[in-house]
């Protein structure tokens, strides 16, 4: 039977540009939490050899697989074959690190027969937030992502405005270059990089922050924008923080 596997999405509250690496990557210093809003994976494993299989299910139905996506490069690395069927409800490109906690979801399963599968650097090279999604909770998070330090969990809620609009984390941070290395007024440096890439989010900064009366942040490198505390209503999403080992 195939197994179930839940992968909880994540919000960077803060996010600092510390430094460029000669290879080009950008070093960070966030604070990340897990919440509530999670993908959901069903696992059977195949045969050592067999070509690994993936379907992915969303909103809109059944759609086509990328042979890059985050889960069978997981797979790859693990140098375990499965067919998963993977049940989107993180939206992507959101800054909520949807195809990252896939991928943790699968290095997870793997380390169950080998722990190597949770390496820090590996899981880095899949992604920047795979690394902290593995971890989950509340951590710090610096270098390239691979670095995570837990912290105390912090019960919180927080609520989402999730644009249709995907943000390119590779456009933001080039951005963030072009513009000269900025600031982020709000605790977040690759705000005003994702505002000039894709100046269409500041109508629903603006709205959230119309309707709540709190200031909104920018989760990562967009498009979702939040703010503490729960604020129920269209187009808007409550969520939990969830420690690492949350009710799922």
């Amino acid at each position: 039977m195939p197994e179930r596997l839940v992968a909880p999405a994540k919000v960077t509250l803060s996010l600092r540009v510390t430094g460029v690496r000669p290879d080009g990557f950008h070093l960070i210093d966030a604070e990340m939490v897990t919440i509530d809003l999670h993908d959901v994976l069903e696992v059977e494993p195949l045969h050592t050899g067999s070509p690994a299989e993936l379907v992915v299910h969303g909103p809109e139905g059944r759609r086509p697989t990328d042979p890059e996506d985050l889960v069978l490069r997981a797979l790859a690395r693990t140098g375990r074959s499965a067919r998963v069927h993977l049940h989107k409800r993180i939206p992507a490109g959101a800054g909520l690190g949807g195809g990252s906690a896939d991928a943790a979801a699968i290095l997870r399963w793997a380390a169950r027969e080998d722990t190597s599968a949770l390496d820090p650097d590996g899981a880095a090279a899949l992604g920047a937030d795979v690394p902290f999604c593995v971890v989950g909770g509340r951590a710090r998070v610096r270098g390239i992502g691979e670095q995570v330090d837990p912290l105390p969990h912090v019960d919180a809620e927080l609520t989402l405005v999730t644009p249709p609009l995907h943000c390119s984390t590779p456009v933001v941070y080039r951005m963030w270059d072009e513009l000269g290395a900025p600031t982020g007024e709000h605790g977040n440096d690759l705000e005003p990089a994702a505002l000039a890439a894709y100046p269409e989010l500041a109508g629903f900064r603006d709205r959230l922050a119309e309707e709540t009366g709190c200031p909104p942040r920018l989760a990562g490198s967009g498009s979702t924008w939040f703010v503490e505390g729960a604020h129920p209503g269209p187009g808007r999403t409550v969520v939990r923080t969830v420690a690492p080992d949350g009710p799922f």
